[in-house]
C-alpha cells in the first residue's frame, strides 16, 4: 500500500521526434490523481536524420541533451522525486540510438526508455483516460508525432485496439514535400500515400467496433491542437485558454488544409497561434487528420490536452499502487500481455508456469546474499521463465535462439524496449552457451547493469529448467541454504513422489550448475529430500 501523506512530485519526459517535452505534476494519492506544476517543451527535430545513414545527427543530439538538461534542472528545482524519460519513434529506428540514449546516461545520469509503438499507444490513452470522461462511449484517439501516428480505439475499461504508423508530419515534410507551397503532383502523391499507409489500421480498428457503436474522436498533441488554434481563431477572433475539449468539424479540417496548401512558409508563420518551427510540418500533419476522419466517416474531433506524458504519469501510479481498483485492467497489462504471448506460441502453460515458480523460489531465496535484484527484475525472470521454450513454435533446434526473436519482436504491452531486450536475453540463454559479448543481442544491452541482470537471471533459470528435466512436475519443492565460509549453496529437492528418486532431474542440475557456480562464485550442493 501506498503512503497516503506523501504527495511524490513526479517529472516525465518525452524524447520524440519533433520535440523534446517535460511535465511535472504533484500526485494526490488519496484520491488518486495529479495536478501538473510545470511544462517544458523544445522543438530539437531528431526526425531529421541523416539521410545516407539513417543515424540521429550530432546536431539533433546535441540539442536534444541541452534541452533534456534544461528539463532535468527544471525538475530538480520543483524537488521531482523521480524523473522518467522515454524515447519513441526517431530514436527507435535510428540505428545510433542506442548510443544516443548510452550518451544521455553517461552525461546526465538520466535512464531512458525506448518503447514501441504500440506501448506509446497504450500510455497515450492512459493519458487521454486521465483527462476526458469516456462516459461509456468508444473513443477512437488520434496522435500525431513527428515520425508517427497513434490510431487508438478505447472505452473507459481497456483499449480495444493499438496501432502505431510511421507517418508523422516531420517525417512526411522531410521525404514528400520539396516545394513551397507545395505543388499539385506533390500534393496528390502525399495524399494517395498517407491514405495508403492508414488503410490497414483503419481496416482493423474498423474490425473492433460493435454492431450500433458511434465512436467520439479524440485528438492529442501538437500538430492538432494547432489546427484547433487556427480554426478557433477564424471562427471566434480568439485562441481559446485551456483547448482542453474544444471541438472542431471535418469541415473545418478540409477547409484549413486546403488553405494550408496555397501558403508558403512566412504566410503560413502569419497565421495566429502559428510557431515558426510548427509552420514548416503543419501541412503534412493537417492531412494526416483529414485523411484519417475521411476513412473512419468522423464528422468531428474533440481536443484532449493529456497524451503521452500524462499516460507516463498514470502507468506510473499504476505500477506502483496508487491506483488500485478504477483501471485493473492496466495495471495487470503485462502480466496479461505475457499470457497471451505464450498462447500464442502454444507454449505449454502447466510446465513453463513450474520452471517460473522454480525460478523465483530460488530467486527469493538467495536474495539479500548472492543477489540484490529487486521486483522489477523478479518480474522480468518470471516472464522470460514463461516464455523461455516459445521459440519450440518455429524450431527445436536452437529454439532458445527463436525464443528470444520471439520476446524481442512481440510488441509486448506494459514493457519498455530494454526490459524487452533483458527478458529476450534471459531467455535466450537458459540453455548452451553462457552470455558472451561477441553475441549482438548482448551486446545490444550497453549498460553493466543490464547485461548483469541477464547473467545472473538467467543463470537461475537454468537452474530452474534443470529441475523439471523430465517436465512431469518430479520435484514438488526447492530449499536452498547458503554457506557463506564454504561459499556452498546446498539446494535440498523435495521430490513430489517420495518413490521417485529423480535421478535424471538431480543429474540435470549437475550438468547445468556450473553457470551458476561461476557467475556466483560459489558450489552447488544438490540432494534430494523429504520435508521433516
Amino acid at each position: 500500500m501506498t503512503n497516503n501523506n506523501h504527495k511524490p512530485i513526479l517529472a516525465a519526459i518525452d524524447i520524440g521526434t519533433n520535440s523534446i517535452h517535460m511535465v511535472v505534476v504533484k500526485i494526490e494519492p488519496s484520491l488518486p490523481s495529479f495536478s501538473i506544476i510545470a511544462t517544458e517543451k523544445d522543438t530539437v527535430r531528431l526526425g531529421e536524420r541523416d539521410e545516407k545513414t539513417g543515424n540521429l545527427t550530432e546536431i539533433a543530439m546535441g540539442k536534444s541533451i541541452e534541452a533534456l538538461k534544461r528539463c532535468q534542472d527544471l525538475a530538480i528545482s520543483l524537488k521531482a522525486d523521480h524523473i522518467i524519460t522515454v524515447a519513441t519513434s526517431a530514436t527507435r529506428e535510428a540505428p545510433n540510438g542506442q548510443i544516443f540514449l548510452h550518451r544521455i546516461h553517461e552525461e546526465l545520469g538520466l535512464t531512458v526508455d525506448l518503447i514501441s509503438g504500440q506501448e506509446e499507444a497504450r500510455r497515450i490513452y492512459l493519458g487521454v483516460l486521465s483527462g476526458i470522461n469516456f462516459n461509456q462511449i468508444p473513443h477512437i484517439i488520434i496522435d500525431i508525432g513527428g515520425g508517427s501516428t497513434e490510431l487508438i480505439l478505447a472505452d473507459n475499461q481497456e483499449p480495444r485496439f493499438l496501432s502505431s504508423t510511421k507517418i508523422g508530419a516531420v517525417r512526411l515534410t522531410k521525404e514528400f514535400i520539396s516545394s513551397d507551397p507545395i505543388n499539385r503532383l506533390e500534393y496528390e502523391y502525399l495524399k494517395a500515400y498517407i491514405r495508403g499507409m492508414l488503410e490497414r489500421s483503419v481496416e482493423q480498428l474498423q474490425a473492433v467496433l460493435l454492431a450500433g457503436e458511434n465512436p467520439v474522436m479524440v485528438g492529442t498533441s501538437g500538430t492538432i491542437e494547432t489546427l484547433a488554434t487556427i480554426i478557433a481563431f477564424q471562427k471566434q477572433g480568439t485562441i481559446p485558454n485551456p483547448l482542453h475539449q474544444y471541438k472542431f468539424s471535418y469541415q473545418e479540417v478540409k477547409d484549413t488544409v486546403k488553405k494550408l496548401s496555397s501558403l508558403n512558409y512566412p504566410q503560413r508563420c502569419l497565421i495566429p497561434g502559428m510557431s515558426e518551427k510548427r509552420a514548416e510540418i503543419i501541412l503534412a500533419g493537417a492531412m494526416v487528420l483529414r485523411e484519417t476522419m475521411s476513412m473512419l466517416n468522423l464528422n468531428s474531433i474533440t481536443i484532449c490536452e493529456r497524451s503521452l506524458r500524462e499516460g507516463m504519469i498514470v502507468d506510473w501510479m499504476l505500477t506502483h499502487g496508487f491506483i488500485e481498483d478504477r483501471l485493473r485492467y492496466q495495471a495487470q497489462v503485462r502480466e496479461r500481455n505475457i499470457i497471451t504471448i505464450a498462447q500464442k506460441y502454444q507454449v505449454d502453460f502447466e510446465y513453463s508456469t513450474r520452471i517460473a515458480q522454480f525460478a523465483l523460489s530460488i530467486f527469493d531465496q538467495t536474495k539479500g546474499y548472492l543477489h540484490f535484484w529487486g521486483s522489477q527484475e523478479r518480474e522480468l525472470l518470471w516472464a522470460a521463465s514463461i516464455l523461455h521454450n516459445c521459440g519450440l513454435y518455429v524450431s527445436h533446434s536452437a529454439h532458445h535462439k527463436h525464443s528470444y526473436y520471439l520476446i524481442r519482436n512481440g510488441e509486448l504491452l506494459g514493457f519498455t524496449e530494454t526490459e524487452i531486450e533483458i527478458m529476450a536475453n534471459i531467455a535466450r540463454y537458459h540453455r548452451k552457451s553462457r552470455p558472451k559479448k561477441k553475441h549482438k543481442n548482448y551486446a545490444i544491452l550497453t549498460e553493466q547493469i543490464h547485461q548483469k541482470q541477464v547473467n545472473q537471471l538467467s543463470a537461475i533459470l537454468r537452474l530452474a529448467v534443470a529441475l523439471d528435466r523430465r517436465q512431469i512436475g518430479a520435484i514438488s519443492q526447492v530449499i536452498c541454504d547458503f554457506n557463506a565460509t564454504n561459499r556452498e549453496l546446498i539446494m535440498s529437492l523435495i521430490p513430489t513422489n517420495q518413490d521417485d528418486d529423480c535421478n535424471l532431474e538431480l543429474w540435470s542440475l549437475n550438468y547445468k550448475k556450473d553457470i551458476f557456480e561461476e557467475e556466483f562464485n560459489l558450489k552447488i550442493i544438490a540432494k534430494l529430500t523429504t520435508k521433516n
